[in-house]
């Protein structure tokens, strides 16, 4: 059973940062890839970053890409989502994801675990 537990999620102020961190226990985290997804407010779920089982493959949406980060420490089975410069279009719950295969997945239904979602705030 592979269990995910998102934290790091709360209110920032346009420009700022924050730093999501997602949990996971069990025992086929190293190698497996993950990903972070969210959902806006009134909006469907989406991509937002990816990593391959190792973390030396990773890929984000155009939206995010130069001011979000994914990164994972499979030592500590943990994956993170470094956000910086944050724009109030980023406000929405978000999601980490397990896929449960080695490569990288962008496709939300390729995905079979999933966390409680964290919710991010953007003030502007």
């Amino acid at each position: 059973q592979v269990q995910l537990v998102e934290s790091g999620g709360g209110l920032a102020q346009a420009g700022g940062s924050l730093r999501l961190s997602c949990a996971v226990s069990g025992r086929t985290f190293s190698s497996t890839a993950m990903g972070w997804f969210r959902q806006p407010p009134g909006k469907e779920r989406e991509f937002v970053a990816a990593t391959d089982w190792s973390g030396r493959n990773t890929f984000h949406v155009v939206s995010v890409r130069g001011r979000f980060t994914i990164s994972r420490d499979n030592a500590d089975k943990m994956l993170y989502l470094q956000m910086n410069s944050l724009k109030p279009e980023d406000t929405a719950v978000y999601y980490c994801a397990g896929s449960g295969r080695f490569g990288l997945l962008v496709e939300a239904d390729k995905y079979l675990y999933w966390g409680q979602g964290t919710q991010v705030t953007v003030s502007s």
